[in-house]
């Protein structure tokens, strides 16, 4: 992992839901973003955002997520997603979080990542 893996590195993307990505245990229910789908597209970003400090054999995987998701989006809505590296402790990745629709926030929270040696992971 590179020096320059430092706090202050965001990454953003915005996403247009789709129904794949909805509420779907609700049956036809409401058609708008599930929670689980939200939370992965913050890893997701946070992933993306520092992937080139990794050396070669190197990935990050999540170990917590503490997340509020305060309003809903309609299949349809676009979703823009930010994270920002906050703490780095030594392998350890401590980022912000959030997502907005239409300047509003839908979702924030923490999320945490390890940085690992993918020749050593899952032996």
């Amino acid at each position: 992992m590179k020096e320059s893996l430092a706090p202050g590195i965001t990454h953003e993307m915005t996403v247009t839901i789709t129904p794949e990505m909805g509420v779907t245990h609700l049956g036809t229910g409401p058609g708008v973003l599930s929670t689980p789908n939200m939370i992965q597209k913050m890893e997701q970003t946070c992933l993306e955002g520092v992937e080139r400090y990794l050396d070669g054999n190197e990935q990050t995987v999540g170990t917590m997520v503490h997340i509020w998701h305060r309003a809903p989006v309609s299949v349809g809505g676009e979703v823009r997603y930010t994270s920002k590296l906050i703490e780095r402790d030594r392998k350890r990745l401590l980022f912000e979080v959030e997502a907005t629709s239409a300047g509003k926030v839908i979702g924030d929270g923490t999320h945490e990542r390890f940085v690992i040696d993918m020749d050593r992971f899952g032996g």
